[in-house]
């Protein structure tokens, strides 16, 4: 048996209250790490995941960042991981939108900003403090949740694609700059998985067949898998793994309308 083990490693995920951030969360705590959980709007979906988390028996807490885009608030989100637990070990940044649909020639602007300000520079907020602090202590793991989207276009979200593919090459270029100081950078590219999210496609007959098309194991994927491939990345088992992106789609990169020949 060779267990997962993060006993003693102090986590905080962004958008941890739903989704792929709860469980994230799960995951984690399973393998024995205390649990930070961010939320962004009502407390009840965060404490649901922190009390799932504890009965795991690790330490965990909840904390509200409004704006994950917003520089001031995540230092202050940081300030309190010190204060509540004396620092971190992992951080995943898996908060993100992927806004409007809307073609390049006729979106709005602003909205296509906010989408970059969320998704990579909320990221790069969180990720310049965390590695700061991991880089003193010699040790920690960042994870950034980025999407099969940083390869394949999609027609109306070219925000969306546009900040995974640039998360993408942030983690490399993190993790280039970090490995020296014992701090590993992945990122996770999500396929499609079942989560709230997306419910109006999984929940439909139609938009789910249509979606079973598009990958070869023929299954929408479930959260927990995706939690489950975070929790490896962030244990010693993954020591040597960094500035890499590791896609959990089943197999959705690999173009299934191909099968039968080009």
């Amino acid at each position: 048996m060779i267990p997962i083990d993060l006993k003693g490693r102090r986590a905080l995920i962004t958008g941890g209250d739903s989704g792929l951030g709860a469980a994230t969360a799960k995951s984690l705590a399973q393998a024995g790490a205390d649990i930070a959980v961010v939320y962004r709007d009502g407390p009840e979906n965060a404490e649901k995941v922190a009390a799932a988390a504890t009965a795991f028996g690790g330490r965990t807490a909840i904390v509200r960042l409004a704006d994950v885009a917003d520089r001031n608030q995540v230092t202050a989100l940081f300030q309190w991981m010190d204060r509540e637990f004396g620092g971190i070990d992992i951080l995943v940044n898996n908060a993100g939108m992927d806004g409007a649909r809307a073609l390049c020639a006729e979106g709005d602007p602003t909205a296509w900003r906010r989408v970059l300000e969320v998704d990579l520079f909320g990221a790069y907020y969180c990720a310049r403090e965390a590695v700061g602090r991991m880089g003193r202590q010699k040790r920690g793991v960042v994870v950034n949740t980025t999407s099969v989207h940083e390869f394949i276009p999609w027609a109306g979200y070219s925000a969306y694609t546009s900040a995974k593919a640039g998360l993408s090459m942030f983690s490399k270029t993190l993790a280039q700059e970090v490995a020296g100081q014992g701090v590993r950078v992945v990122a996770v590219a999500p396929g499609a998985i079942k989560t709230p999210i997306n419910a109006n496609v999984w929940d439909d007959p139609k938009g789910l067949a249509d979606l079973d098309a598009k990958i070869p194991m023929n299954r929408v994927g479930e959260p927990d898998e995706i939690g489950h491939v975070i929790a490896f990345l962030c244990s010693d088992l993954a020591g040597y793994m960094t500035g890499v992106t590791v896609a959990v789609d089943g197999g959705m990169l690999l173009y299934p309308d191909f099968r039968h020949g080009g």
